[in-house]
């Protein structure tokens, strides 16, 4: 079974997560859309779109998305399989949150690393 298959995102928190925002948009041209980050819709090497997107964002300081890390930041993680591979995971004693979220973006599970991440696993749906 193939475990992670690339990067799906990165988040990371801010103490001024508003004026972080406006200047990776104002001097890096990042999109910043109004829910705080951005999605990089994947090209290939001529620059026709390819199936796959990478989300950026900033997030506020008091956030508890990245709950129950402390850590500023939380990777995102492509996998094809999330529930094989959150029982793969479970079997090597992994400490694995006890949620899957089903949406419209596919499927989302997390994992707490041995440092005290938290790491976002993340099935696209079909076709991305």
């Amino acid at each position: 079974m193939k475990r992670v298959t690339g990067i799906g995102g990165i988040f990371f928190k801010a103490k001024d997560a508003p004026s972080l925002r406006a200047w990776y948009k104002r001097h890096l041209g990042i999109d910043v859309q109004a829910w705080g980050g951005a999605a990089f819709d994947w090209v290939d090497a001529e620059g026709k779109p390819a199936a796959g997107t990478t989300a950026w964002m900033i997030d506020s300081q008091n956030s508890d998305h990245f709950a129950p890390s402390s850590s500023p930041f939380m990777v995102n993680y492509r996998v094809e399989d999330l529930h094989a591979l959150v029982k793969a995971l479970k079997e090597e004693g992994c400490h694995v949150l006890d949620k899957i979220d089903d949406s419209e973006y596919g499927l989302f599970s997390w994992v707490m690393d041995p440092e005290g991440n938290k790491v976002e696993l993340w099935q696209p749906p079909a076709g991305q």
